[in-house]
């Protein structure tokens, strides 16, 4: 496969961040997306230009900001001319019981999670529409499918909406552009590892691998996905999630 630009928000940190390793392994350049992990998106930057020899870009964008994503579009075209692969990775999460949430917070989680997946897959999606070429993988989750927690509702709704989109623009940029998402389960990432341990030992009991993922076994299947071996999948929605009982 040829050197593709791939363009990852939120990939300062996590899972985002273990795509841009496996993407630059795979020789491709980055752009590394971020709102305000500044310091650790530099951090990767230097890492994966030095190990790899490959372009990197880093930008602070909000993706919930119409301007900012046009801008930020602009900015990898001016850099790059194209990008090829997009990773809508960026998310939040703002966990409490419904009876403590409030509206604006609500809303919050929706604007990062819901309508910046939308206005990337917007701008993004149409400028590799009108080239005729391009892969957009969503990052979405089973707590958008059936695995639901109340504490996390507004996160859960949102990442519903995730599936809903992909369903959409896949249809809305056929045949040029492929649109998929994955649904990673509980992943070890340094948010989830300082969750309450206990907790975590009980949902590790749910699933039928007994463990949680590692980022780079997210990372493993976007690096299929974008790759010619996976040229016939679009629709679709992909679970990892070690077989969740």
């Amino acid at each position: 496969m040829s050197r593709k630009v791939v363009l990852i928000t939120g990939a300062a940190k996590g899972i985002g961040a273990a795509i841009a390793k496996k993407m630059a392994q795979q020789n491709h350049d980055i752009v590394i997306n971020y709102l305000t992990s500044r310091k650790e998106a530099e951090r990767l930057k230097n890492e994966l230009e030095l190990k790899y020899n490959i372009k990197v870009l880093t930008i602070q964008a909000d993706i919930s900001n119409e301007d900012e994503v046009k801008k930020m579009l602009a900015l990898i075209l001016e850099n790059f001319s194209t990008i090829d692969y997009l990773v809508n990775n960026a998310a939040l999460s703002l966990d409490n019981y419904y009876y403590d949430k409030t509206a604006k917070e609500f809303t919050k989680v929706l604007n990062v999670n819901l309508v910046g997946v939308f206005l990337m897959c917007k701008y993004v999606g149409n400028y590799m529409l009108e080239k005729k070429a391009g892969k957009i993988i969503n990052i979405t989750s089973t707590n958008g499918i059936d695995t639901n927690e109340t504490f996390s509702m507004d996160y859960d709704a949102s990442k519903a909406g995730v599936i809903s989109l992909t369903y959409n623009f896949a249809k809305a940029l056929a045949p040029y552009v492929l649109v998929n998402a994955i649904a990673p389960g509980w992943t070890r990432t340094a948010a989830v590892l300082e969750m309450n341990p206990n907790y975590l030992k009980e949902e590790e009991k749910k699933i039928l691998l007994e463990r949680f993922a590692h980022p780079e076994e997210i990372a493993n299947v976007v690096a299929f996905l974008f790759s010619d071996e996976a040229s016939y999948i679009n629709n679709s929605i992909i679970r990892v999630d070690g077989g969740l009982k």
